[in-house]
């Protein structure tokens, strides 16, 4: 891999803007019907959408910094990674948008703050490139004491279990002699969700860890929706399974700790989350 990679480049020049300042999140968009208050003012805070009585359940990032996502087709995750990564870039964070498939998050393309990959060759090169910048971001806590002053940066990764296997193969077609047998794709998603706490870099991952189950505990958050019974167990076994079944569009549980919150996914529409990004934002 030639040159600075994008996500260099705009993490570079976002950290030569003005301080951080706090400011109140924006208001959700289209609730279609996120549990705790949410803060008054908290950039790391997102919402996720609304219990059936109107709580809204959200994540703060700052003690939860990854996010999974499984459900079956139609059951809300592209929605819920779409309001998610949304609410982050109006405060001014990036995020590397892995969209294998080309088109569940094609809103990204060319939004202020986005690096767009979609084939598994810059997959594989941005996550590269994603492990320099943890390594740097590592380097400054080390200097400096914390990331405070550096904006936030979320992978986005859809059909996560399917990219990695797809990874792997990539892999194994280009290593040369000499290479380690391990993508180093792979191993950068892997320490970035050991270490991305400290730095503000988080994951949300939409699949079922199938073949990585030892990141399950790298998760604070788990939601699920339309899942069997088996897959809540090996996802969320400290929460009791729900027997409900419920069909309605974005009906999820968003699971924190020991609690698991019926939520129903707030909405924005692939227009509203491109337009809903300032083309000067800044970290909030």
């Amino acid at each position: 891999m030639s040159g600075e990679h994008p996500v260099h480049q705009a993490l570079h020049r976002k950290r030569s803007t003005t301080p951080c300042r706090r400011t109140t999140p924006p208001p959700p968009t289209s609730p279609t019907c996120c549990a705790r208050p949410t803060p008054a003012s908290a950039s790391s805070w997102t919402h996720c959408g609304l219990t059936t009585d109107g709580q809204p359940v959200c994540v703060d990032l700052d003690t939860e910094p990854h996010v999974l996502v499984c459900a079956a087709t139609g059951g809300g995750t592209t929605t819920l990674l779409r309001t998610l990564t949304t609410q982050l870039l109006h405060h001014g964070a990036h995020a590397l948008v892995l969209d294998l498939k080309r088109i569940s998050h094609s809103w990204a393309r060319g939004v202020p703050g986005v690096t767009y990959c979609r084939d598994i060759a810059e997959i594989h090169d941005g996550l590269v490139a994603l492990r320099a910048e943890l390594h740097s971001r590592l380097d400054h806590v080390d200097q400096h004491g914390d990331a405070d002053d550096l904006p936030r940066l979320t992978v986005v990764f859809e059909v996560a279990d399917h990219t990695l296997h797809q990874l792997a193969r990539h892999w194994d077609a280009v290593r040369e002699k000499g290479d380690p047998k391990t993508s180093p794709a792979i191993h950068a998603l892997e320490r970035l969700l050991f270490a991305g706490l400290q730095v503000r870099m988080h994951v949300f991952f939409n699949g079922q860890l199938s073949n990585t189950p030892e990141w399950r505990e790298r998760f604070s958050t788990v939601v699920l929706g339309r899942v069997t019974t088996r897959t809540w167990e090996r996802l969320a076994p400290q929460a009791t399974p729900t027997t409900e079944g419920n069909t309605h569009p974005g009906r999820v549980h968003v699971v924190q700790g020991l609690t698991a919150h019926p939520t129903q996914v707030l909405l924005l529409t692939d227009a509203e989350a491109a337009a809903s990004v300032p083309a000067n934002a800044e970290e909030s």
